[in-house]
């Protein structure tokens, strides 16, 4: 993946999750960034299950959203520690 394309779906996924995690977001640059990471820890977690998520752009932001997602409430749970 074009590491452009891989910034380009990262914060469009940051951007979603901050709209599904309502509460959870750190405005928008912070879910930018956490969208980013987010598209790693959702490569990383769902590499296994290659065509699961079917591949392609689509497939792509999925995944990331859902890494993001992860990852806002991971934080969300921390930063209430």
């Amino acid at each position: 993946m074009n590491v452009l394309l891989f910034l380009l779906v990262g914060v469009i996924a940051g951007w979603l999750a901050g709209v599904l995690v309502k509460g959870g977001g750190f405005g928008l640059f912070g879910d930018l960034v956490v969208g980013i990471i987010g598209a790693l820890i959702g490569g990383l977690l769902f590499s296994g299950l290659a065509g699961a998520a079917g591949g392609g752009l689509l497939g792509s932001l999925l995944v990331a959203t859902l890494g993001a997602v992860l990852l806002l409430v991971v934080l969300r749970v921390l930063k209430r520690a």
